[in-house]
């Protein structure tokens, strides 16, 4: 099963994300800032990092250089809604996919599996 880290601060946003990715058939691993975060990436095995952008302590941008360090193998999608913010993602972390809010759960479930299903592609 895929294992999923999400990183976002907004208790209702989290929730709606995490249940709507469990409903999907991911396995969610929900903490609410990059900080709680690493302690999960430095002891377990995630196949994506889902992280909000704009968090208290740690940003998703420092979350995902960390990441990459800590677990390279582990993707990296953003969620934001912040344009400005998307472009600074965009330039520092220019492997990670991103999706800006609002967004439809639908739409998010959808970028989660194109991640997976290019990734199994590069196997075969």
């Amino acid at each position: 099963m895929i294992r999923i880290l999400l990183a976002e601060d907004e208790d209702a946003m989290r929730t709606y994300l995490a249940r709507a990715l469990e409903n999907a058939g991911y396995e969610v691993v929900a903490v609410d800032r990059g900080t709680a975060a690493l302690p999960w990436l430095e002891s377990e095995h995630f196949d994506l990092l889902l992280s909000d952008i704009v968090m208290p302590e740690m940003d998703g941008i420092e979350l995902a250089q960390r990441c990459a360090e800590i677990s390279p193998a582990t993707k990296v999608m953003f969620i934001t809604g912040f344009a400005a913010v998307t472009l600074k993602a965009s330039r520092e972390a220019p492997q990670a996919k991103m999706l800006s809010k609002p967004f439809h759960l639908r739409d998010l479930v959808l970028e989660v599996e194109r991640i997976f299903e290019n990734q199994a592609q590069a196997l075969n």
